[in-house]
This record gives C-alpha cells, structure tokens and sequence, in this order.
C-alpha cells in the first residue's frame, strides 16, 4: 500500500449508503481483480477491483466482500474474507493482511479466511431471497477476457440456480458517480502530485530531449509523492499531437515544435487527468497561441457552463457551438459549413473530434450514467481540443472540476495554463 492511511469513515459510508438501495433479504457479493498473467511465469501488478476498494478500502487479491443487511445474525450483515498469511506466502510475495489489518483498514468488524468462504456463503444464500453479483457494465468496455466475478456469477447460478439475481453495477455507478468530501481529499492529492510533475518537465523541457525522458521526469515526480500513472501517459511532439492515443512516447522534440502531455497521477487509486501544450522551445509562434487561446477559451467557457441540472449531451453541443465560433475567428470554418451541419455531425468535428469530458474518480474514465443531469458532487474532466495535422501541431487542454451548489470548482486551477505563464516559466 504505497499512499497513507486513508480514514476508515469513507468505506463504512459507502456500504451504507448502498445497503438504503437493495431490495429486502437481498446480499451482494464483490470479488477482487484477477492477478493477470504476462509470458512464462510473469504476472502484471495487481489493479484493485474499484467497487471492492469503494466498498472495503481492500487492494488484496482474492479477497471476497459479502453484504447481507437484512441477515438474522448482526456479525453477517458485512463480512470480508481474505487470504490467509502463512509462512509461504510471507517468504514469496510478502506481507498479507491480518484480520486486525483489514478492520482498521475497511471498518468491518467480521473478518474470516478464503477457507471459511464456501460454507458460509451456502448458509448466507440459503436465508438471502436474492443477490447482487457484480460485472462490468461500463458502455464503452470491451469485455475479452473473463473476470474473477464473471467466474463468481457462473458457479453461484450453478449452486443456486432458483435464486432471483440482480445487477449490482447500477447501484454502484449512481453511488459512485457523486465524490463525498473524504474522497475529493484523496482526488485533490492525486491532483497536487500531478502539479508537481507539471512544473517539473517546465523546467526540463527544451529542444533535444526525448518524449520517453519528459515520461521519465514525470514519473520520478510522481512516485516520489507516493504516487503513479494513473493511465498510460500520453507525451506527442510536433504531428504526434494530433493522435489523440499516441502512446509511443520516442521521438525527439524540436525546436519550434509543441509537446502535448496527456500525463497525470493516481492516488489512493483515485484518479486525475490533466492535458497540457507546451512550445519545446519556451515560446508559442503566433499561430500557435491563437489556436491555443482558442482552445482556452472554450475550455474555461465549458467549466463555466458545468452546472446542476445540465445534462451531458446538452453541455457537449455548448461546447460545439462555442468551437464553431473560434474556429470561425481562426479561419478554419466558413460560415457556410456551421449552416450545414447537422446535430450528429457538427462542423467543428473536423478540428475537434473527441467528447467534451467524462465522470473521473476510481477509473479515469468513471463510471456513471451521462443521461443523468449533473449534480453536486460530480466531477469531470474538460478538455477541448483543436487539431491541425497539416500544419503540424495541435492543442488540447484538460482540467478536472466538481460540480457544487455554488459553482463548478476547478481542481486544477491552481496549475499553470495561461500561455504567458507557461513561457514565463520555461523561459526563467
């Protein structure tokens, strides 16, 4: 466990809060991630399972979390179940938790080994008039590979096959969505941490260096903090801004380039997401700073325009219309080419392609339902985008923001975007 301690009272809410959404006599059962394999004996490291973390605060694997709040037996509303250290375990992989640990950590006070597991869930199902088992159900996930909870949902409709199953996931992702304040706090850190990495490859970067060295200098920012990658990080110069998933991070970056860095921290396996668009050289040519002010503008116009009550798609054609605009004033569009757009293909799609923003938390790409309006607590990202391939460059640019009763509140603001900043800084 790389980050600090993190206080008990988040998790313990969460499964009160999801215990007020299930049906009468109902349990809900979570499983851990898969430890995945690479080639020959070689694993990647483990991801926690982020609805067991949200629920429990546990990152082990195999760990199994059961909630039944209906249960005769007090001791069985909350119960977790571990793997059991021994002196093997200890000697090859290391510290596992004891059943103390695992209080301290998740607040739930029945703690019992893997062994114990099948006999009491068996009883447990027996009392339940149904279950919750999970899966992933986010819109945009390609399902390949089958997980520990698909294998879960498998074996209980073979031993229970009369029982009534439910969707776990819905009830997850309308929880999830909305950041309590202890979880902001963590969001916050991952968020300092990622500032940190910023200002630091303002004062690296210069003609000659390397995408991977920027990617290094980030990186040693982050896991010093206690920090990682929250996602594979995105570092394109010149024509590799235009890639939106550029990931090769190899090539050389020249004077009179931009280099765009999609890079941010995870903490607390809470996540940010930051974009910045620098000039290699310390200063934006005066193409560049107008295309880039553009994108500014859109980007501090849509965080304004993030309000509760505002629906995602309506939010989304605010921010097209507002392009449409600046990519008028760039002499990018013609006015013939806004009047024949249509709602499914606005014309600013050409120079900015991609959405307008997404849920962020426990996955970068957070889940939750975008029909639903927004309300307080939701946190996004924003970051629009103007890509020009033909003339070698393109700019996006990112913020993180939580929508509050007074206002959305940029997480980020604090970090360097102003084009006169970012040249004031490289250049000092």
């Amino acid at each position: 466990m790389r980050h600090k301690p993190i206080n008990n009272k988040l998790f313990v809410q969460n499964r009160q809060q999801l215990a007020k959404l299930m049906a009468p006599k109902a349990l809900a059962a979570l499983n851990a991630n898969d430890v995945l394999p690479t080639n020959a004996d070689g694993t990647l490291p483990m991801q926690p399972n982020a609805d067991l973390f949200y629920l429990s605060g546990i990152e082990q694997e195999e760990s199994i979390l059961v909630m039944f709040p209906d249960a005769e037996e007090e001791k069985n509303r909350e119960i977790l179940f571990l793997r059991e250290p021994n002196e093997h375990l200890k000697i090859w992989e290391g510290y596992k938790h004891t059943k103390e640990d695992a209080r301290k950590i998740s607040g739930i006070k029945n703690i019992q080994w893997l062994s114990e597991f099948p006999v009491m869930f068996r009883s447990l199902m027996c009392e339940a008039e149904s279950a919750y088992l999970n899966s992933n159900e986010y819109k945009r996930a390609k399902v390949e590979v089958e997980t520990r909870d698909a294998r879960f949902i498998h074996q209980c409709r073979k031993d229970f096959p009369l029982h009534t199953y439910r969707r776990l996931a819905p009830l997850l992702h309308q929880l999830r969505v909305v950041k309590t304040d202890l979880e902001l706090e963590l969001l916050k850190e991952a968020v300092n941490i990622t500032a940190k990495g910023f200002h630091r490859t303002l004062r690296f970067v210069k003609p000659g260096v390397t995408e991977y060295e920027v990617e290094a200098e980030l990186s040693r920012e982050f896991i010093r903090r206690r920090g990682k990658f929250a996602y594979t990080p995105i570092v394109a110069t010149g024509k590799n801004n235009c890639v939106l998933h550029y990931l090769q991070n190899d090539q050389v970056c020249r004077k009179g380039q931009l280099l765009l860095m999609d890079v941010a921290s995870s903490y607390a396996n809470y996540n940010a997401d930051l974009t910045r668009t620098i000039p290699v050289s310390g200063k934006f040519s005066r193409r560049q700073k107008r295309v880039y002010n553009a994108v500014l503008c859109v980007l501090r116009a849509s965080i304004k325009s993030a309000t509760i009550g505002k629906l995602h798609r309506d939010w989304t054609k605010e921010a097209q219309a507002h392009m449409n605009e600046e990519l008028l004033k760039l002499d990018l569009l013609k006015t013939s080419q806004v009047k024949k757009q249509t709602p499914d293909n606005p014309a600013c799609r050409k120079y900015f392609m991609h959405g307008l923003g997404h849920p962020l938390g426990l996955d970068v790409h957070d889940v939750g339902d975008t029909n639903a309006p927004f309300t307080p607590g939701t946190v996004l990202t924003v970051e629009p985008g103007i890509y020009l391939p033909d003339e070698g460059f393109g700019i996006r640019l990112e913020d993180d923001i939580v929508v509050t009763e007074g206002g959305p509140v940029n997480l980020m603001a604090k970090i360097p975007i102003e084009a006169d900043e970012i040249e004031s800084i490289m250049n000092r």
